[in-house]
């Protein structure tokens, strides 16, 4: 595992240049048109990756994923089958949209994760912070400049932006759950505040197949293409104030709300791109930490003037959460083998604290789930692990099956050759888990770390 690779996909890469530093736009400002280009595609990309990911989706449409990721699986790169989740992009130009979710058991653990067209999340109900005391929990979506009234009962959540996504999760308990899920599922509405006011609800319409992926299209396009893209989103996008240095200074080359970019000189456009593109390659977050081996970032889900951590976490972990809901810890480039035999062993009393539950899931270098006769992905939620006498929890990680004095829940299939990827997720973390006070154990093989 190389450092860089581990932090980049815990929080995304970055740049630290002239014009925008890890953090902000500096005072130290650099007026060549190239570089201030290339500052105004780190700037913008997460509003156009946004925008393309939207695609031809229709607006306010909930989209129900009903089926756990498998080794097939190829819609989002490290899939998880902790949660199924319903995700619909948000117009809020005409009106307000009411989104319900159904009284569902304590038990289980939900997340209602609001982006807005920037990737910010700016909202996060969940069953542990509910925003709200009646069930079912109904929550109104507004648009900036409302300013009607809400009927009683409706819980205001406020968007920057009039268009964005939300996307909710619901805690899944394994193949012998899916029905319970399913039902939940159902029952989440999604709907214009005039339907609700009228007793009704919009019906549900059937979303248009994928297109090529979002990503891809992106990084395909030429200077014109992506800031032609961007100046109109910038119009039709609101900005926060903080933001005002930074688009003055892109505005001084021309990059600006609904500018006519194809006057600008292409060969400074096509620099821009290409130089974003290998400053979001080379950077490393510097809040990530090490902990015996995993990098945690828990600065991700809300970037502010952090233009960079923003642009290059959309492009590794497109739509991730506030560390407070769920935290990512990850080990990448572990080498894999049929002789080779991982454990991650977990001291009495320190299994990962959390609030809901945790897994620990492992990816191949593609980072999507490896095929395995088992079809074991992930361990800790789905199948429970067992302690053992001395209440120590031991994870075996190996190709090969560890025969009966393994528990199922405590075997984790690697592949026989190449690398893996663990990723180790904590829903709704403690604080121990996200000041550092808990740290993962270290992967030891073959008895050596």
């Amino acid at each position: 595992m190389t450092r860089r690779t581990a932090l980049a996909l815990a929080a995304g890469a970055g740049l630290s240049a002239c014009g925008i530093s890890g953090n902000s736009v500096t005072a130290n400002v650099d007026t060549d048109p190239k570089s201030i280009a290339a500052d105004a595609y780190l700037y913008g990309f997460p509003l156009v990756l946004m925008d393309v990911t939207r695609g031809a989706a229709l607006a306010n449409q909930l989209i129900r994923n009903t089926s756990p990721a498998t080794a097939r699986s190829r819609g989002i790169v490290a899939p998880q089958n902790d949660t199924l989740f319903s995700l619909a992009w948000l117009d809020l130009h005409a009106e307000p949209m009411v989104f319900q979710m159904p009284a569902v058991d304590g038990r289980r653990f939900w997340l209602i994760q609001v982006l807005d067209a920037w990737m910010n999340t700016v909202h996060d109900p969940s069953s542990v912070r509910p925003a709200g005391q009646a069930t079912p929990f109904t929550y109104a979506l507004t648009g900036p400049g409302w300013s009607g009234r809400l009927p009683d009962g409706l819980i205001p959540l406020a968007m920057p932006t009039p268009t964005g996504l939300i996307a909710n999760r619901i805690q899944l308990d394994g193949a012998a759950d899916l029905d319970a899920v399913r039902a939940l599922q159902a029952q989440v509405m999604l709907t214009p505040l005039s339907f609700w006011t009228a007793g009704t609800t919009a019906p549900d319409v059937k979303a248009p197949p994928p297109s090529a992926p979002p990503l891809d299209q992106v990084n395909a396009m030429d200077g014109r293409t992506f800031f032609r893209r961007m100046a109109t989103l910038l119009a039709a996008t609101p900005t926060p104030p903080a933001d005002a240095d930074a688009l003055k200074r892109f505005a001084s080359i021309g990059i600006a709300a609904d500018a006519d970019v194809d006057q600008l000189d292409a060969d400074v456009l096509n620099a821009a791109v290409h130089d974003g593109q290998a400053r979001i390659a080379g950077y490393t977050n510097p809040k990530a930490r090490i902990d015996n081996g995993w990098t945690v970032a828990t600065n991700i889900g809300a970037y502010g003037t952090d233009y960079v951590l923003r642009a290059n976490t959309a492009k590794i972990v497109f739509g991730a959460n506030l560390a407070k809901d769920s935290l990512y810890a990850l080990m990448t480039g572990i080498r894999a083998g049929a002789s080779r035999r991982y454990r991650i062993r977990f001291a009495a009393g320190q299994l990962p604290p959390v609030d809901a539950f945790w897994s620990i899931s492992v990816y191949g270098p593609d980072q999507y789930f490896i095929a395995n006769p088992a079809n074991v992905y992930a361990v800790g939620h789905e199948t429970p692990v067992v302690p053992g006498s001395d209440g120590t929890v031991e994870i075996t990680l190996q190709s090969a099956h560890p025969g009966p004095e393994v528990p199922a829940g405590n075997w984790l299939p690697i592949p026989e050759n190449g690398t893996f990827t663990l990723a180790l997720r904590l829903y709704a973390p403690k604080a121990a888990a996200l000041d550092g006070t808990w740290k993962p154990p270290a992967l030891t093989v073959n008895g050596q770390n």
